[in-house]
């Protein structure tokens, strides 16, 4: 949520915010509701005030009818009686009023709420995707992107897909049979290496990185996914499972990032104890509404996933959130060189960041059988929106302030095992474990095909 006194005094800077990002919220109206709610906010005023007035004028003039002589008691009755007569139909305006303003209020929060984050200055304008810039990439010494797979290992590779049935990892067409399209079972070592590299992960930022873990429901109030920014915009992206038009809707959550900001909803924490720092691993539902071609075949767009997300609350104060997001995105880096898997980064224009983001840096992972880089996560810079919606403050010298905040992946499960199983696999149709996973499969070192399967 944007900062309503900020637009009323820079208007021009949110209808270019808007426009940048492709948005069509129409700014103007909103300035015209906020304008006629706030004139009938002072019009209630005026009517509390004038009853209040009134209530002062009656005991004074019944002070002195107790005082006057028969010639004055007639005139002061009637004024008497004339005032008594006002707060009726003060009354009556109150009620009209009310319901006024109830429905200008109704209005204006609903346009509030659909006005998108300006991007920071440096964030480049553009429509889309294709509009991305390239920031820096980093390769491990056996293997370059640049060159044909059959280059970097010596042999031609296959797919994830292809990999995961002849080694008896990856059972797509149970899965479709269980939940529908992209829908997947992971089997034998495809399960234990998605559970290590999400236990990886998940000690990586607790134990030497020093964040908090939280446990977070996948199940979460529609309030909630207002107060994170995904509604109202983004609803088609998600399961709607219980009272999806009532006041305690319930929803499945795409991300752990709803339930870690909204842990300190309505709260106003101490500035002494910021930033705050939360992990956790959820699984994640997202419906991929409109998602077509390539995305949808195999592990790269599915409706279910795990993922350790990384979460930061920070003071109100821009360039600590500039710091912060740097950190988390060398926070990723940092695993992604220890898996050796190359990647890069990519600076998100305008019209690619979303709604409620100042600033996004996604990171992609190379992809052998997509011949191209993978967005595997993504770092997000918000400032207040998030807090606004939330009312999510800290305490200092100078009063309260809306907290920044701050999320980015730490990794995903089992898109990541796109790039994994084919950057890893061998000639023989085997797959070597990264180093860094072994300790978690039991110093097992390699991937080779099962003598035993599920059909047995």
């Amino acid at each position: 949520m944007i900062d309503l006194k900020d637009l009323r005094s820079h208007p021009e800077k949110y209808r270019k915010g808007t426009a940048d990002k492709a948005d069509n919220t129409d700014i103007d109206a909103l300035l015209r509701l906020d304008s006629k709610y706030r004139a009938l906010l002072t019009q209630q005023q005026a009517l509390v005030s004038e009853k209040n007035k009134i209530g002062k004028q009656i005991g004074q003039l019944v002070g002195q009818l107790k005082k006057s002589g028969e010639p004055q008691r007639t005139q002061l009755e009637e004024q008497v009686a004339a005032l008594q007569q006002r707060p009726h139909e003060i009354k009556t305006e109150q009620a009209s009023l009310d319901e006024q303003v109830y429905r200008l209020e109704q209005e204006r929060n609903e346009l509030w709420l659909s006005v998108p984050q300006p991007a920071d200055p440096e964030v480049p304008v553009g429509r889309g995707y294709e509009d991305n810039i390239e920031l820096r990439c980093w390769n491990p010494d056996w293997f370059d992107p640049a060159k044909p797979f059959v280059a970097n290992k010596g042999f031609e590779g296959q797919t994830h897909i292809d990999l995961g049935a002849h080694l008896g990892l990856i059972d797509l067409e149970r899965g479709v049979k269980i939940a529908g399209s992209r829908s997947y079972v992971l089997v034998g070592d495809g399960m234990r290496l998605h559970n290590a590299i999400l236990r990886y992960a998940f000690d990586f930022m607790t134990n030497e990185n020093g964040f908090t873990a939280l446990s977070v429901s996948d199940l979460v109030r529609h309030e909630m996914m207002v107060g994170t920014g995904f509604f109202p915009k983004g609803r088609d992206q998600v399961y709607d499972i219980a009272n999806p038009t009532g006041e305690y809707g319930l929803v499945l959550s795409g991300t752990g990032e709803v339930g870690l900001m909204g842990f300190h909803q309505d709260e106003i924490l101490d500035a002494k104890d910021l930033p705050r720092c939360y992990t956790t691993l959820s699984t994640c539902f997202r419906r991929e509404a409109g998602a077509t071609g390539k995305d949808t075949a195999g592990l790269y767009r599915i409706h279910q996933f795990d993922k350790v997300e990384q979460v930061v609350i920070c003071r109100a104060d821009e360039q600590e959130s500039c710091r912060w997001h740097q950190r988390m995105i060398g926070y990723v880096e940092t695993l992604l060189q220890r898996l050796e898997v190359p990647y890069r980064l990519l600076q998100c224009c305008t019209g690619d960041l979303g709604p409620k983001n100042a600033d996004m840096i996604d990171i992609e992972s190379w992809m052998p059988s997509r011949n191209a880089y993978g967005e595997t996560h993504s770092a997000s810079r918000l400032y207040d929106y998030q807090c606004r919606r939330l009312n999510l403050r800290y305490r200092n010298t100078n009063g309260t302030q809306f907290c920044h905040s701050l999320n980015n992946t730490v990794v995903a499960s089992p898109r990541i095992l796109i790039p994994l199983l084919e950057l890893y696999q061998n000639q023989d149709s085997t797959i070597t474990i990264p180093r860094v996973l072994r300790p978690y499969l039991g110093g097992q070192d390699r991937i080779e095909p099962t003598s035993r399967s599920v059909d047995d």
